[in-house]
């Protein structure tokens, strides 16, 4: 068990802080139009940003070790939060508990352990904090979220019909203490999926449809008999979504720079003018023999007959929202080829090359003003989903 411990502790939780911002003053050099269509306001960068270089995140403080203590051992780090004083909340998927950390990096607690009792953990999933700094555990194994008050060894159990679904989504709330809960329409037979809105004394107090969109993917089938598999055709647009501290969904379908922001009284719709990044021939090239052989898998006979590899990236990646409000936008970058040193030439699926392409985001204010482009270091990779809050980034 420790040897597995050991050789996940690479997604160890590090904090970041960008060393490169400027005021909104400078966003004189930017080219904006503004303009209202019915109750949707559109915001569209045509060029320039308000920091007017690309900043780039410098490491502060690293959680987490390949040897040392438990505390600092990590199975697999699934789902993090940040409070108000910036303490690090962990959770270990593999251990079923939360492991607390202040700003520094120095152990504080550990958080609930496994079992079917209150403040105890089956299958948890992902965590989540209030603003008054309780912390919500999604826990589809008990079928209920955990909530632990800081300060104290109270727990609350807020209840939820989960209908055996677990999930890697990760868990929201927001700024008026509401809980985001994405599970299975029970009253629905085709596993389509609702939110359930559970307010700050975890009583259930709205049903939302999950966010959609008309955009179908593209995808490649393969059929043997009465039986069926589809796979997504590599490099293609997706729809993405989360949920805004305002309370509003974020979404966008990534086949153009456009994105969406509720708002109570209408749409905030973010724009940008961006040239789509190519993908590499030898890229794309090996992208689809990785389709064809999954599809052989399954129809040795299969042969490609579906939509073609597009020849450039989604305009987008993940949408995340910071704690303060500002928008993250994940975008592609250009990859390149490199030597993978675990390459095994009598395994067929084993490439010689990798193709790693460094992770960059586009920010935005609330209302839409674009701030520019950050450049995490070397290492991070985003796997957990980040923690944002004005200059500081947790992943």
């Amino acid at each position: 068990m420790r040897n597995r411990l050991l050789a996940l502790t690479a997604t160890s939780t590090c904090v970041f802080m960008a060393s490169a911002t400027a005021s909104a003053s400078a966003a004189a050099g930017q080219d904006v139009v503004v303009e209202t269509i019915g109750d949707t306001t559109v915001v569209r960068t045509l060029s320039g940003s308000v920091w007017q270089a690309e900043a780039t995140l410098v490491p502060e403080v690293s959680i987490g070790e390949l040897d040392g203590p438990d505390e600092l051992l990590f199975g697999w780090i699934r789902s993090i939060a940040v409070d108000d004083d910036h303490n690090v909340y962990v959770f270990d998927d593999q251990a079923q508990e939360v492991r607390v950390f202040d700003s520094a990096g120095g152990y504080v607690e550990t958080l609930g352990r496994r079992g079917r009792g209150p403040g105890e953990f089956s299958r948890a999933e992902a965590i989540a904090l209030l603003p008054d700094g309780r912390l919500v555990v999604r826990d589809p194994g008990n079928a209920a979220l955990e909530v632990f008050v800081p300060g104290t060894t109270e727990t609350e159990r807020w209840r939820y019909n989960v209908g055996g679904l677990h999930s890697l989504m990760p868990l929201h709330t927001d700024a008026s203490g509401r809980t985001y809960l994405h599970t299975t329409d029970l009253s629905r037979t085709d596993f389509g999926m609702h939110i359930v809105v559970f307010g700050p004394d975890g009583t259930q107090i709205d049903t939302l449809p999950a966010p959609s969109s008309t955009y179908e993917p593209l995808e490649v089938t393969a059929e043997r008999g009465a039986s069926s598999v589809e796979y997504y055709v590599p490099f293609s647009p997706e729809f993405h979504w989360t949920v805004h501290p305002s309370g509003h969904f974020l979404s966008g379908v990534s086949s153009e720079y456009r994105i969406d922001l509720g708002r109570d009284d209408g749409i905030l719709r973010i724009e940008r003018a961006a040239d789509p990044v190519p993908v590499h021939e030898e890229e794309l090239a090996r992208q689809r023999e990785s389709v064809v052989r999954r599809m052989q898998a399954f129809d040795p006979t299969w042969t490609w007959d579906g939509p073609p590899i597009p020849d450039h990236k989604p305009f987008f990646g993940d949408l995340v929202a910071g704690r303060d409000g500002r928008i993250w936008v994940a975008v592609p970058t250009e990859a390149r080829a490199v030597e993978n040193p675990d390459h095994d030439p009598e395994d067929p699926s084993s490439a010689p090359v990798l193709w790693r392409a460094p992770p960059r985001y586009d920010v935005f204010e609330p209302d839409g003003t674009y701030l520019g482009a950050v450049t995490p270091p070397q290492g991070f990779t985003g796997s957990t989903m980040p923690i944002f809050d004005g200059d500081y980034v947790w992943a």
